[in-house]
């Protein structure tokens, strides 16, 4: 039988409108750099988790029509916008695709564009930027589904950085595409991890650590950042460090000074700040 491979393209940091998102000192911020997941065989490619502008998802096709392979499905690990806002153009680039989801997801999706257009966040984040929903959503089968005859299998992961949340398992290369439950060298989004959140995101690390992978994409990571096991620890210990730095901020300024300060060389500064305003209190 033919063989799987991946490839990993990254989205890099883009700017975020000031309007809608800024540091705490004022000055505009930046989105995290996104990983999307090419998984192929000899004719035959799924992707993982598109990206969130028109240009990013043009730049991400561009690279996917390089391999020279059909894209037959596309799969959104879970809910957050910067998951799924550039499906549609990749959808009507590549004739024919599938878009597959877990049910949680795509009603996650459906509830952010309740009539086809994002709402809230995005669009003011990104104004004119944003595509639409993808227009059809499939519930991905509990068995997953293959690429040149190999499978791919959707796992329920519950809670990360989102309720909710999938990732895909590629058995066959030892591939975890774990979409937001790890993250490397990022900091990681907090803001809906309130009312047990960071212990069920340590359940969603466990399930994907019980799969035993040789290689592990996060969701949010650099561009030369390796596919390692390894992020798996480091995004839990992550989670303990906000645990520690929770039960003694007192306002977000604290929370957000005292994880910059505890994680210098961690990519993007604003995804604290996000968190922190939802957690606590500004002052």
């Amino acid at each position: 039988m033919s063989t799987l491979s991946h490839d990993v393209h990254v989205s890099a940091m883009t700017p975020v409108a000031p309007a809608a998102l800024k540091l705490p000192d004022g000055t505009a911020g930046s989105w995290s750099p996104l990983a999307h997941t090419l998984v192929h065989g000899p004719t035959e490619a799924a992707l993982v988790d598109p990206p969130i502008t028109r240009a990013q998802a043009d730049a991400l096709g561009d690279w996917i029509e390089g391999f020279g392979k059909r894209l037959s499905f596309i799969y959104v690990t879970h809910g957050h916008g910067d998951h799924w806002l550039g499906t549609q153009p990749l959808v009507e680039r590549f004739p024919g695709v599938t878009v597959l989801a877990t049910p949680s997801t795509i009603e996650a999706i459906r509830a952010a564009a309740p009539e086809g257009a994002a709402t809230g966040l995005w669009p003011a984040a990104f104004p004119g930027q944003v595509a639409g929903a993808p227009l059809d959503l499939e519930a991905v089968p509990r068995d997953g589904f293959e690429v040149d005859g190999h499978a791919l299998l959707p796992v329920e992961a519950g809670h990360s950085d989102m309720d909710g949340t999938s990732v895909l398992h590629v058995p066959s290369i030892g591939l975890v595409a774990a979409g937001d439950v790890v993250y490397a060298n990022v900091h990681q989004y907090l803001g809906e991890a309130g009312g047990g959140g960071l212990d069920a995101w340590r359940r969603a690390l466990d399930t994907v650590a019980a799969l035993d992978p040789r290689h592990v994409v996060a969701g949010h990571r650099e561009p030369a950042w390796p596919d390692s096991p390894a992020d798996i620890a480091t995004t839990r210990g992550y989670l303990d460090s906000a645990e520690e730095v929770l039960a003694s901020a007192t306002s977000a300024r604290a929370y957000f000074d005292a994880m910059v300060a505890r994680y210098p060389d961690r990519v993007n500064p604003l995804t604290v700040w996000m968190s922190a305003v939802r957690l606590l209190p500004a002052a």
